[in-house]
């Protein structure tokens, strides 16, 4: 594998390079490339949501390539026991584990394994078994003990060796120890990878509980205080803050100065007499004061008590914020993180360093794990010095940045946050476009509330562009956005119609006799279309040259120029969700096969992602043209796993517009045909029901950040058109600001903008540039970067001849050992 550059970390950091380097997500390897290789997997330490997921992608990555795959039940325990702990697995083995949480093969602590007596007694289990390559899912402490295992192998088997407990030939076989990493832990802790698997379903634990005590602190005005898991880490704490919009929030990294009992109580009384009714507070397990002292729930409603007389409740979450079905995030990290360690593996030689698989913006990355190990074990021990500042500056400009996104959106008003001067000042609209998606009111709650700190003002648009055409506008307040962070939907307002359907000129008539200096439009590819047509008249009409900027909100995510799209991440949970219990409605008929159809338009990303994470056995897409012969033989594929396994049922995704001839009912009705005497099969056509709900804990936090950027670019835009004295310009071609400032019209590509997420990164993207990236007629981008996870989807599906070549395999391994997880899909 080709090194990348170094990522170079803080100056003051003591480990200063962490060794990047390329997956191989994407690539399809031959299918028993690498006969031969044995890999163990186990998890270990503490459970987090996914990690079945991981060890499905684990074992089915390396049976599709020939490898042999055991299990290691209870962690390094069942290591260091041997035996029956250590199980060669089968690709049903893991079947229906997907969708379930926890570990299903166990973790344990296990004390024998830090003595270098329980590691020799691991060594030789393992090479009894053949096992040279590891796959350990897990936490810091985990991974640490996997290296130091690797770097005292040799050593290990010559003692094996001597004492006579293994043979030359076993020796020689297993000379080295290679090893992968992946972190499973809720509190995202990690040093190295963005998000570890886990986090988002802990996420939507919190955020559930959260939406639904406000129902009832609501109805009895009361207060309630919340612990969230967080240690050492308030990683949780300060998202599900940002995410649920909590009055306040205790973590370790920041913790609160000297007086903040007064601060507290004075917001809270404030918002009461305001009329607010309800009163969240998130409180981070490990949360401290600046002079170290724990603050704990009990002890804020404590002060809340006595000080105001509230009613005030304390809910601990503890570990039912482990608990439940994993998120479609962390089951599809968790199998894109699985199989590329099982390539990283594969691919290794033996002097090849321990790797941890990360997650790097939308990209699964290989980095050096005691790189990342020492990295996190600097920012506790950051921790332990009080070096707050230093420690959050090791996790990372997002967690910085999260910080002071709440601080600046939970305060009572903008007047408290103020940054720029008001002699300088604009006044922006806010529209919506296309078709509603949850994440898009968060998106717009933080833009009006950033423009207000900033000291501008922000009139919404009601009824998409029919209202701006007919000028309903109201100008919208700091509270005015209170609570709109989780709904769905959209409160402004949108419909599909775009502005020459409307009437370009009743709009450019409309914005002419408005105050409006820059426009925000929110709403999937209707809004981009939408912004480029008022951009192509700006010749015709000069009320169109004023900045734009248009936030990408759609479930289909087909917009170009971003990654992702608000409301997205909802619609997969919402779908894999469905999908969930649509197979466990089988539970009892068995032998039968679901044909689900998604929406997205000619986008197959729902489709595609929903199918990963889903354990789907094929996703049909426009994108990936398929035929009749394609269809026949994928029944034929089914046919064979219902009656050679015990696997006796299959899911099928089909995007809305896959083919305009072999649509859903068609395949509905050749799956049904084909299948006689095999299998029954039910089709089932989700609709609206991908659009609704509340959103998830990733569109909430991500339209967060897009309305803040948003609204700092409009700034930026206006603030350059501002004329100087000496400029001249007709007074009838320029808006005036509300600090009387005369703005010049800008004809310019960049004041019209796609507001985008790429990687990691958020970038702006000027709408002209986009037209020659996209495809108008099916209205997709040209390149989308999902698709390279297709491979994985056919991979993990055994989409392939290799079901065929091990069916008969599958059919003896399910007579001796029979078990009900290979009942399901």
């Amino acid at each position: 594998m080709a090194d990348e550059p170094e990522v170079t970390l803080r100056s003051h950091d003591p480990q200063e390079h962490i060794l990047t380097y390329s997956g191989l997500e994407g690539m399809i390897p031959v299918p028993r490339s690498y006969s031969g290789q044995t890999i163990g997997v186990f998890t270990s330490g503490g459970d987090s949501q996914g990690m079945n997921a991981a060890v499905r992608a684990v074992v089915r990555m390396g049976l599709y390539l020939g490898c042999k795959v055991y299990t290691i039940k209870e962690g390094y325990q069942g290591m260091v026991d041997g035996g029956d702990h250590i199980v060669e697995s089968t690709w049903s083995g893991v079947s229906g584990t997907i969708e379930k949480g926890g570990t299903i093969i166990g973790s344990a602590r296990c004390k024998a394994f830090r003595e270098r007596e329980g590691r020799l007694k691991a060594a030789g289990n393992l090479v009894r078994c053949g096992i040279n390559n590891l796959v350990c899912i897990g936490g810091d402490g985990s991974l640490t003990g996997a290296n130091l295992f690797k770097q005292e192998w040799k050593g290990l088997l010559s003692e094996l060796y001597e004492a006579g407990e293994i043979s030359e030939t076993e020796m020689q076989q297993t000379m080295y120890l290679n090893i992968a990493g992946i972190v499973g832990s809720i509190d995202n802790d990690f040093c190295g990878t963005d998000m570890t698997i886990g986090t988002d379903t802990a996420l939507h634990r919190i955020i559930e509980a959260v939406d639904a005590i406000g129902t009832t602190a609501s109805s009895h005005q009361r207060c309630f205080v919340m612990e969230v898991m967080g240690r050492h880490c308030g990683y949780l704490a300060l998202v599900a803050a940002m995410a649920s919009e909590a009055d306040f929030v205790f973590i370790p990294e920041n913790p609160v100065a000297s007086g903040w009992q007064e601060q507290l109580c004075g917001k809270l009384k404030q918002e009461r007499d305001i009329g607010q009714r309800l009163n969240i507070i998130i409180v981070a397990e490990g949360a401290i004061d600046s002079h170290g002292q724990p603050i704990t729930a009990n002890d804020v409603k404590k002060l809340v008590t006595e000080r105001l007389g509230y009613d005030t409740r304390v809910t601990v979450l503890g570990h039912v914020q482990r608990g439940g079905n994993p998120s479609a995030f962390d089951r599809l990290l968790a199998s894109r993180m699985g199989a590329e360690a099982v390539m990283a593996l594969v691919d290794a030689s033996g002097d090849t360093p321990a790797v941890v698989i990360a997650l790097d913006g939308n990209q699964i990355k290989r980095r050096s794990l005691m790189g990342c190990v020492k990295r996190t074990l600097y920012v506790q021990e950051a921790m332990k010095n009080k070096e707050f500042e230093k420690c959050i500056e090791a996790r990372g400009r997002s967690f910085a940045k999260n910080i002071s996104i709440y601080k600046t959106l939970s305060k009572l008003s903008p007047s408290q946050t103020t940054t720029v001067p008001h002699s300088v000042s604009f006044i922006f609209g806010v529209v919506a476009v296309g078709a509603p998606a949850c994440g898009a009111n968060a998106a717009v709650r933080s833009f009006v509330r950033t423009a207000l700190v900033d000291g501008h003002k922000v009139l919404g648009v009601y009824d998409s562009l029919a209202g701006l055409a007919a000028g309903k506008f109201q100008l919208l307040e700091w509270s005015d956005v209170h609570g709109w962070t989780g709904r769905g939907g959209s409160v402004l307002g949108t419909k599909r119609t775009l502005p020459q359907v409307i009437g370009l000129s009743k709009l450019a008539a409309s914005l002419e006799k408005s105050p409006i200096n820059a426009l925000m439009v929110i709403g999937g590819y209707e809004a981009f279309e939408a912004v480029t047509q008022l951009v192509n008249s700006r010749d015709e009409y000069k009320a169109f040259r004023i900045p734009m900027v248009v936030v990408p909100s759609t479930i289909s995510n087909n917009v170009p120029g971003t990654d992702f799209s608000l409301g997205s991440d909802t619609s997969l949970n919402e779908i894999v969700n469905i999908c969930d219990r649509i197979k466990q409605s089988a539970s009892g008929s068995k032998r039968r096969i679901f044909i689900v159809e998604t929406m997205g338009g000619y986008c197959g990303y729902l489709a595609t992602l929903s199918g990963l994470a889903g354990g789907a056995d094929a996703a049909y897409i426009n994108e990936e043209h398929f035929t009749c012969t394609d269809l026949q033989n994928d029944c034929e594929i089914l046919i064979k796993k219902v009656d050679n396994s015990e696997i006796q049922r299959g899911l099928i995704l089909v995007n809305e517009k896959a083919n305009s001839h072999y649509n859903t009912d068609f395949i509905y009705k050749l799956f049904s045909e084909e299948g006689k005497g095999h299998f029954s099969t039910r089709m089932n056509i989700l609709g609206h029901m991908q659009q609704g709900g509340s959103a998830s804990p990733f569109d909430r936090n991500m339209g967060t950040k897009f309305g803040m950027k948003a609204a700092h670019f409009l700034a930026k835009q206006c603030s350059s058109l501002i004329q100087s004295e000496d400029t001249v310009e007709s007074a009838q071609d320029t808006k005036v600001s509300p600090s009387g400032c005369q703005l010049t019209p800008t004809t310019s590509p960049d004041s019209a903008c796609m507001l985008g997420v790429q990687r990691k990164e958020i970038v702006f993207t000027p709408v002209s540039v986009l037209i020659t990236q996209a495809n108008p007629e099916k209205r997709v981008p040209l390149n989308q970067w999902w698709l390279k996870l297709r491979a994985l989807l056919k991979i993990l599906a055994r989409h392939d001849a290799v079901y065929t070549t091990e069916a008969e395999e599958d059919l003896l391994r399910s007579r001796s050992s029979f078990s009900f997880s290979d009942l399901t899909v």
